[in-house]
C-alpha cells in the first residue's frame, strides 16, 4: 500500500512538472543587473575566456533600471563608459573602485553602452539598455535560458544534488559536429563556487576547465568543436565555497551527468522529474552522491 502511494506521488509530480515545462516565458525581468570583474582580471587573460573580464560581459537592463557595478576582485578596477581606443565618453564612470566598492547607474536612454577598465584596458564589457518588458531575445546558441545577471531561467538539461543539499543544474546548447557547445552550470542559492568541469563526447575530452570560480553560483563554459552530434558526458568536481583558503563544503565531490541533451521536451521532462525524486529518496537513506 505504501509503495503504491509513493508511486502515485511520483506520477502526479511528473505530470505537474510536464505542465510547467510547457508554460512559456515571453519576457524577462531586466529592472536590475549586477556586474562584477572576473577573478584575477587585473592580469591579462580574462579577455580570452568565454566569460570575459566582466561578468556578465554583456548585460541588459531596462530604461530606468539599475546597473550595480561591484568590485569583487582583489585588484582595484574602474567601470568607465567608452572604449580603450576612444577613451571615456562621459556616460558613467565609477572612478577607482577598491575591493568591495560599489557604484550604481540608472540609464534613461535606450542604446548600447560599451565600457572598460582604465587601469586594465583589456577588460571590456557592454551594457544594453532596452525598453521595459522588451521581448527576450534568443539566438541559435541557446542563451535564452539565462538572464543578464547570469541566472538561469528555463528547464535544465540535467539536474543533480551534492551531499550538502545544493542542487546542481546544467544547461547545454545542441551538440553539433564542428560546433562548440555551451555548458551553463548553476549551483542553486550559492555564492563564490569553485569547481572543475570535464566534458567528454564518445570518450574524447572536449572541455577540461580546472579551477572555475562563479561569484553568483552560475557560469558558462565552452567546449572545443565537437566531432559529432552525439550527447555528451559532464563531470563536475566541487572544489569548495569561498574566495580565500580554507574553502568550505564537500570538496572533491563529483556530480556526473551522462548522455546530456539540451532542452527536454514534455515527456522527457516528466521522466526527469521522476528520476530526481527517486534519487532524492535514495540519497536520504543511503547518502550516496547521485549520478545521472
Amino acid at each position: 500500500m505504501k509503495t503504491k502511494a509513493i508511486s502515485s506521488f511520483f506520477v502526479l509530480f511528473a505530470i505537474a512538472a510536464g505542465i510547467v515545462a510547457m508554460t512559456p516565458a515571453a519576457f524577462a525581468d531586466h529592472s536590475e543587473v549586477t556586474i562584477v570583474p572576473a577573478p584575477g582580471s587585473g592580469a591579462p587573460g580574462c579577455e580570452d575566456t568565454a566569460e570575459g573580464c566582466y561578468i556578465p560581459s554583456t548585460a541588459t537592463v531596462d530604461v530606468g533600471g539599475v546597473v550595480i557595478m561591484t568590485n569583487t576582485d582583489s585588484a582595484a578596477h574602474t567601470f568607465t563608459s567608452g572604449t580603450p581606443d576612444g577613451g571615456p565618453d562621459g556616460v558613467f564612470d565609477t572612478s577607482l573602485l577598491m575591493i568591495d566598492g560599489s557604484y550604481e547607474w540608472s540609464p534613461d536612454t535606450v542604446g548600447e553602452y560599451p565600457y572598460f577598465c582604465m587601469v586594465h584596458p583589456w577588460m571590456q564589457g557592454l551594457i544594453i539598455v532596452q525598453e521595459v518588458e522588451a521581448e527576450e531575445a534568443t539566438d541559435d546558441h541557446g542563451d535564452d535560458h539565462m538572464d543578464d545577471a547570469g541566472h538561469l531561467m528555463t528547464q535544465a538539461s540535467a539536474t543533480g544534488m551534492m551531499s550538502d543539499g545544493t542542487k546542481v543544474s546544467v544547461w547545454t546548447t545542441e551538440p553539433m559536429a564542428g560546433e562548440m557547445m555551451e555548458v551553463h552550470v548553476e549551483f542553486e542559492d550559492s555564492e563564490h563556487v569553485n569547481h572543475d568541469i570535464t566534458v567528454t563526447q564518445n570518450g574524447k575530452t572536449v572541455l577540461d576547465d580546472m579551477g572555475a570560480h562563479h561569484h553568483e553560483g552560475s557560469g558558462m563554459h565552452t567546449t572545443a568543436p565537437l566531432s559529432s552530434s552525439d550527447p555528451v558526458d559532464i563531470t563536475i568536481t566541487f572544489q569548495g565555497y569561498g574566495v580565500d583558503d580554507p574553502k568550505t563544503g564537500p570538496i572533491g565531490e563529483e556530480i556526473v551527468f551522462s548522455k546530456v541533451v539540451p532542452e527536454f521536451g514534455t515527456i522527457a521532462m516528466m521522466i526527469l522529474a521522476v528520476a530526481i525524486i527517486s534519487i532524492v529518496a535514495v540519497t536520504a537513506k543511503s547518502r550516496v552522491i547521485p549520478r545521472f
